[in-house]
């Protein structure tokens, strides 16, 4: 069954023991940010803040919503304990079957309507989430919807969100994303870009935010998909633009054509807070609409774990895996690995020429989603990928320091990787790397080394005799 909002969700996690409600004041200005960090590492329960010093009761924030894949298996009605690769396989059909949107008329998120002078985004409780952050965070798990200005295609996606003053918001878009693209059109016609924000979601809609879905492709059809059930919209006040009914908090707005504001730096995805200072869009409101007693949320991004680790991880791991069985490749597995804060990408493959390594990695780097992974490590399908003592072990013993590696220049990048130079975030472009973990075809069986493990070693008799009494061993 899916979620009707997040508070329906939030009393799902309640009793999985998912959620600690947090009822002693707590300071918007880092504190909030230290105890989600401290939890996102230790992966413990997310935490909901009920008292937030300088607000009144009432005024909330949720923090980490889906930064263990316990909350992301919840959230999609899956067993808390589900597989990794049991994801992959779940995101693969619910994304096959599209539900458009139903709209309605009113909807929870109208509860209290605010323009003109009344208009003032620090009514919530944003918080300073890092130490040296440009400023207050209110877009850091969210949907910005925009449209095309050439189509019907309406953009959902996840962009970071800065707070300038009450009515003014800054982020950062990207020439290479949805949302970058779109406005680059508006501003070469010196035409504003109509935005709204919608936060505090249902969990499905801020997870398909995260994917990175085709251009042109609406998401809220696909999170209709992913729910099973269509997705309640209500359109906004001022904008043509409509949003989840049961928002908990929405900002409607305009970003302004060819204008900037310095924005940033923000503890990013990526572990660091990487991406500097810089101009760039500006977002004036023009109406906020909101629940009583608004849930904020938040997500504190930094070293794994995080939510974009888990939801983001998934979405684009799923994605990658069935464009490259739609390819013909033989794959067994795909796992980005969480610790790598999505820079890194392992494929299983049976090996049936000794080029798959590249040719895999050529696929991968030229799908949406995949070409912001700038290492590719190819092993054979007796690794398990998700096991990184396995991956290691393959990387270490079976890639040659030459033959194995291989790098590709002038590959499209994030300014947000850490180890780009200032010519490499000023120009989105850098190297690729693929790492080749499988024997070659044309050595001798003879020659290729036998893996000393209780499966490569023994014979099958032998196994199945010691696994039969291991518990008569005392184990």
């Amino acid at each position: 069954m899916a979620f009707y909002d997040l508070r329906q969700f939030i009393d799902k996690l309640k009793e999985t023991g998912d959620v600690v409600y947090i009822d002693q004041e707590i300071d918007w200005n880092l504190e909030a940010g230290a105890i989600m960090r401290r939890c996102n590492e230790t992966q413990t329960p997310a935490p909901f803040f009920e008292k937030i010093t300088g607000y009144p009761r009432g005024y909330r924030l949720f923090g980490s919503p889906l930064s263990t894949f316990r909350r992301l298996a919840i959230a999609m009605g899956m067993e808390p304990d589900a597989h990794y690769q049991s994801f992959l396989e779940e995101f693969e059909k619910r994304i096959k079957n599209p539900k458009k949107p139903i709209l309605v008329s009113d909807g929870p998120c109208k509860e209290n309507i605010l323009c003109g002078n009344d208009i003032d985004v620090l009514k919530f409780p944003v918080p300073l989430i890092h130490e040296g952050d440009g400023g207050r965070y209110i877009g850091t798990w969210h949907i910005s919807a925009t449209r095309d200005l050439d189509s019907e295609w309406v953009n959902w996606g996840m962009y970071r969100l800065m707070v300038h003053d009450k009515n003014t918001l800054g982020g950062l878009m990207v020439p290479t994303q949805h949302i970058g693209m779109m406005l680059n059109k508006y501003e070469a016609k010196n035409k504003p870009m109509e935005i709204a924000i919608a936060i505090g979601t249902e969990p499905a809609t801020a997870i398909i935010a995260t994917c990175g879905v085709p251009a042109g492709t609406n998401e809220m059809d696909i999170v209709g998909g992913f729910r099973g059930e269509p997705l309640e919209v209500v359109k906004c006040e001022t904008v043509d633009l409509v949003v989840p009914a049961t928002s908990e908090i929405v900002i409607e707005g305009e970003v302004l054509p060819n204008q900037r504001m310095e924005e940033g730096p923000f503890g990013e995805y990526t572990g660091y807070q990487a991406g500097g200072k810089g101009p760039r869009p500006v977002l004036k409101i023009k109406a906020i609409t909101h629940r009583n007693d608004p849930i904020l949320t938040v997500s504190n991004m930094g070293a794994p774990v995080d939510d974009s680790d888990v939801c983001m991880n998934v979405a684009w791991a799923s994605d990658i895996r069935i464009q490259l069985l739609n390819a013909g490749f033989p794959i067994t597995g795909v796992c980005i690995p969480v610790e790598s804060s999505g820079t890194i990408i392992v494929v299983a493959t049976q090996k049936p020429y000794n080029s798959i390594a590249n040719g895999i990695a050529s696929l991968v780097w030229s799908t949406k989603n995949g070409k912001h992974i700038p290492r590719v490590i190819v092993v054979e399908d007796d690794i398990d990928p998700t096991d990184l003592k396995q991956v290691i072990f393959a990387l270490g013993t079976k890639c040659h320091p030459i033959r194995g590696t291989t790098t590709v220049e002038n590959m499209p990048y994030s300014p947000l990787i850490p180890f780009l130079n200032i010519k490499e975030k000023t120009y989105f472009s850098s190297a690729n790397v693929v790492y080749d973990c499988t024997w070659p075809l044309d050595w001798e069986p003879k020659n290729v080394p036998r893996l000393a493990s209780f499966k490569g070693i023994y014979p099958k008799e032998l196994q199945d005799k010691v696994l039969l009494n291991w518990k008569n061993y005392g184990f």
